[in-house]
């Protein structure tokens, strides 16, 4: 009996013993299956991660490649130039029937193939703002009647921008100067001097961030331009060339149409489907679209001229179409430039 018990004690103990091999057998294995799940995870999202960073890398380089050819097209006179435009080629608008299918300004062109993807472009030509350095009383009047303000609040902007860019230390009726501004809590100097960016105006007195913010941004301009002195610093030069204190309707948005007298959001809507397929190329076209009514009250602000300062906003779309990026670029045309162009200022992955 002895023996016996002590043989079923021994098979006892090595029953458990294998019971227990198998237990650590089967967690090993688990844990190797989770070891192996995140690594095959961690794999998976490395290989995903490179990919869209392959495809972002493509997309953008895609979207510069937009940028350089509308400013190919700009350079080579491939837009649809308007009669009067500072880059009509004698005899005529240049290239109208090539440029009218790709290369206009104020319209969504169509996607354009290139390399593993394709581009989006959009063109903005400056001569539909209000340059903030020529602009003169009745203009500044006519956006800033467009904006709903106070009479008292419109004069006291007005004056106090002709006071802002003036040479001299007088006061416009209702504007500003040094010691309006030196009083402030915050004091600073009245410029007497040309504006070099539309943000200077939140210094001038009247204009508020709301107001700013809220439209009058996106009416005005600045043309400049940056160039090097003796010393090496930068420094910037306002450039009249081919400004007026006219807006171009063809470039003119759909805020600044907003702003002229007599306009309707149907004749706005008007304009920008006319627009949508060809330009204004004369006055008779523009008032045939709009009315005799609001022709003559608008036709002393319209002009076809096209500033040669422009924004261009390129779109590239990578070869699977999930993957985007956008380059913003703002470009001035000169033929007296090594390049015949200037860019004035680079955005990178900026919508606006």
């Amino acid at each position: 009996m002895g023996n016996k018990r002590i043989k079923n004690i021994i098979l006892g103990v090595l029953d458990n013993n294998h019971g227990i091999a198998l237990f650590i057998t089967l967690w090993i294995l688990v844990l190797l299956s989770v070891i192996v799940g995140e690594f095959c995870f961690f794999m998976r999202t490395e290989v995903k991660m490179t990919t869209n960073f392959k495809e972002q890398t493509e997309a953008y380089y895609i979207a510069y490649a937009g940028v350089q050819k509308a400013i190919e097209a700009l350079i080579s006179d491939k837009m649809v130039a308007p009669p009067g435009s500072i880059y009509e080629r004698d005899g005529g608008p240049a290239d109208i029937e090539e440029g009218l299918a790709m290369w206009r300004i104020n319209a969504l062109l169509p996607p354009v193939p290139f390399a593993q993807g394709s581009f989006q472009v959009w063109l903005d030509n400056e001569s539909g703002k209000i340059d903030l350095n020529s602009a003169n009383t009745k203009i500044l009047q006519m956006i800033l009647n467009g904006l709903e303000l106070d009479d008292r609040i419109k004069d006291i902007i007005i004056d106090s921008i002709l006071d802002w860019r003036d040479k001299d230390s007088l006061h416009h009726l209702n504007g500003a100067e040094d010691d309006y501004y030196l009083s402030l809590e915050k004091p600073y100097e009245c410029k007497d001097d040309d504006f070099d960016s539309i943000d200077e105006l939140l210094l001038v007195k009247g204009v508020t961030k709301e107001l700013f913010h809220g439209g009058l941004k996106d009416l005005v301009t600045v043309s400049f331009n940056p160039i090097q002195n003796k010393g090496g610093s930068r420094r910037r030069r306002i450039s009249k060339k081919g400004i007026t204190n006219k807006i171009n309707i063809n470039a003119a948005s759909p805020k600044m149409l907003r702003v002229f007298p007599f306009m309707t959001e149907d004749i706005i809507d008007a304009i920008i489907q006319y627009r949508e397929t060809q330009d204004f190329f004369s006055m008779a076209d523009f008032a045939e679209i709009v009315g005799d009514e609001v022709y003559q009250g608008v036709s002393g602000f319209i002009t076809f001229q096209l500033s040669p300062y422009y924004t261009i906003k390129s779109v590239g779309t990578s070869g699977t179409g999930n993957i985007k990026d956008i380059v913003n670029a703002k470009i001035e045309i000169n033929r007296n430039h090594p390049k015949w162009h200037k860019i004035l200022a680079w955005f990178d992955g900026v919508k606006e």
